[in-house]
């Protein structure tokens, strides 16, 4: 489904339905606020977790024709592109993934086909900026199950994916299995979340919409993505979701955080 881009139904168009709160100073020296949350088009609420690469193109298409003039710059690809079975309608409690052999998830190649030999969405990112927008992908909070039950390496470390599993402390959507938490407290973890982060900084991903953050509060786990992120490339973060309270040393602003 292409957008119905016209300027009198702006506000139908997705914010990536994130709350978005600011880093302390302390926490992210020299971090830059943006003025607004991230103003595009995200792929839930046309297509779930189901979007194809050509849809996924031909909303980059009209949003940047259309609505880049009034400041709509992000295609965010959502939840579950790694999945090849992937449907409109809920998820696939332990469906087929695609990963690396580093365990991090990769684009389903029948639906992304640019992503073959390894280019992962490199290939897409680079079609999204030629048309003077920013791609942004979502993931959810944690390390695949299946890298976990092979136990596989985590890139740049002498760790596996078993070393850091956190099987307490997953999420609980209904029929959502893709991963395990993290466990920070163990060796390893943040070379988990640093691997991630260079794999996307090598796809050119500008916005990282990361899921399963906040309810229950997972502050670790924030504090990981956001490092990994902040030093291997100027991203936005964005975490979900829309309604949630946060703990007290939290700031309560809803501004996004560009980590850089």
């Amino acid at each position: 489904m292409v957008l119905s881009a016209i300027a009198s139904r702006l506000t139908a168009l997705c914010l990536a339905a994130s709350f978005i709160p600011t880093l302390n100073a302390q926490d992210a020296p020299g971090t830059m606020l943006a003025p607004t949350p991230p103003m595009g088009w995200n792929s839930w609420d046309s297509f779930g977790p189901s979007v194809r690469e050509d849809e996924v193109k031909a909303n980059t298409g009209v949003m940047a024709t259309r609505l880049a003039k009034y400041g709509w710059q992000y295609v965010t690809v959502d939840i579950e592109w790694y999945v090849p079975d992937a449907h409109a309608n809920g998820y696939i409690p332990r469906g087929r993934v695609v990963l690396d052999q580093y365990g991090r998830f990769q684009p389903a190649l029948n639906r992304f086909p640019t992503a073959a030999d390894g280019a992962g969405f490199k290939p897409l990112a680079a079609y999204v900026h030629s048309k003077g927008s920013k791609f942004g992908i979502h993931i959810m909070r944690g390390i695949s199950r299946e890298a976990v039950e092979k136990n596989l390496p985590i890139e740049g470390s002498k760790y596996h994916a078993a070393d850091i599993a956190d099987k307490v402390n997953i999420c609980h959507w209904p029929q959502m299995e893709d991963t395990y938490g993290v466990d920070m407290s163990k060796p390893g973890a943040q070379d988990y979340y640093d691997s991630i982060a260079r794999l996307y900084a090598a796809w050119g991903v500008d916005l990282v919409k990361a899921d399963d953050m906040s309810r229950p509060f997972h502050e670790p786990e924030i504090r990981a993505l956001s490092s990994a992120l902040r030093t291997h490339r100027s991203q936005s973060f964005a975490w979900t979701r829309a309604y949630c309270q946060l703990s007290g040393a939290q700031s309560q602003r809803a501004d996004v955080a560009h980590l850089g």
